[in-house]
């Protein structure tokens, strides 16, 4: 039996009973009745999935249709087809009279592609890939809560990792939208569970922003700095935004579980960024490159492993503070509708932020919001 005969096989299974997904897992109920209509539309994800990892095998190198169509127990038309469709979705392939390979530019994201560039880390992560999705952070809850109660009969790992190419429903702090254009960005969210008290919930936080920063300079020529407690900005814009989302067990005070988000303007919108962003919003890089998010995806996931693993001690703190741009800075301190003018003095060993308000009365805060304009960033080197 061929491997797309048996990927066909698994989802004739699923798609026989679609009102118990519906049921337990509305989510994942819209992923499959979004995306795959019917069987025969998800046979012919799984073989763009198989032709996918065949191409990205081969590197700079190219596979014959005709290799393509004998491995996979396909005509050479329905191998046409497929490459038609990965361009749709994003993936940049080049083709000659030697075949089919994957372009210089290509950046569309896949598991395969991440699992590659974690090496001997990607053990540690179960990761779902989809090219568009509502919230990567909503899907995760609903699996952990479900998990957690046992609802699907799914062992849901600590790590689980959930990426998108798009967002259709993407959230931000305090209730805001996060604009998350198909193409252009990385969305992903990772399943922790911490053995801690919902007051430190913030490390998983800032941890996630010393981990991102890292990622990005490991993948670019960029200096990202931190803006407190839970924004990425380069060239003073706004590249990256975290959003870490948890459930509280009563009893205990501590945490059954945690979801950290992050999202990543890793280029420009075709169109650019909507309106009211363009002032506010900027992409990492200004040209694309070969596998660039996958790469990000990759060793953000490795340095945030190692950032991440223990809220107790935030041994990152010292870099978090190096990295921030708002040290010295007059800013306003954002409490309900009140807009409080302040100076920030200190990050201290918590990441939290030390200012100073105009009565002389200062405030360790651990978490809320600030805003300063304009932009003064400073580098970290």
């Amino acid at each position: 039996m061929t491997l797309s005969k048996a990927c066909q096989l698994f989802v004739n299974k699923i798609v026989d009973k679609p009102f118990l997904f519906c049921y337990t897992i509305p989510s994942f109920y819209y992923v499959i009745h979004t995306n795959i209509h019917t069987d025969k539309e998800t046979y012919i994800m799984n073989t763009r999935e198989q032709i996918t990892t065949l191409l990205e095998s081969c590197g700079n190198d190219y596979i014959s249709g005709k290799k393509l169509a004998d491995s996979l127990g396909l005509t050479r038309a329905a191998v046409w087809k497929c490459i038609n469709q990965l361009s749709e979705d994003g993936y940049e392939i080049e083709s000659s009279r030697l075949g089919y390979r994957l372009g210089q530019n290509s950046d569309a994201i896949s598991s395969n592609s991440i699992k590659s560039y974690l090496g001997d880390r990607a053990d540690i992560f179960d990761i779902e890939v989809f090219r568009e999705i509502g919230s990567t952070n909503s899907f995760l809850k609903e699996k952990a809560a479900l998990a957690q109660h046992g609802g699907n009969g799914e062992i849901l790992k600590t790590w689980h990792t959930v990426i998108a190419s798009a967002q259709t429903a993407g959230r931000g702090r305090m209730g805001r939208t996060f604009a998350s254009p198909g193409g252009t960005g990385l969305y992903l969210s990772v399943l922790l569970r911490p053995d801690t008290v919902p007051g430190l919930a913030v490390r998983i936080t800032t941890a996630a922003a010393v981990a991102a920063c890292k990622a990005i300079e490991k993948c670019t020529d960029e200096k990202p700095m931190i803006k407190w407690v839970n924004d990425i900005y380069i060239r003073g814009k706004k590249t990256c935004g975290i959003l870490t989302e948890a459930s509280i067990n009563l009893e205990t005070g501590k945490l059954d579980w945690a979801v950290m988000g992050i999202g990543f303007n890793v280029y420009e919108p075709l169109n650019g960024f909507p309106k009211e962003l363009q002032d506010i919003a900027g992409p990492i890089v200004t040209k694309r490159s070969r596998d660039l998010r996958s790469r990000i995806a990759a060793e953000f996931l490795k340095e945030f492993y190692i950032l991440a693993r223990d809220p107790e001690r935030a041994e990152y703190s010292e870099e978090y503070k190096r990295r921030s741009f708002l040290l010295g800075e007059k800013i306003n301190v954002l409490k309900g509708d009140s807009v409080i003018p302040a100076t920030v003095l200190d990050i201290d060993s918590e990441c939290r932020l030390i200012v100073r308000y105009d009565d002389s009365s200062t405030e360790a805060l651990s978490s809320g919001e600030v805003s300063i304009k304009p932009i003064n960033i400073r580098s970290s080197s």
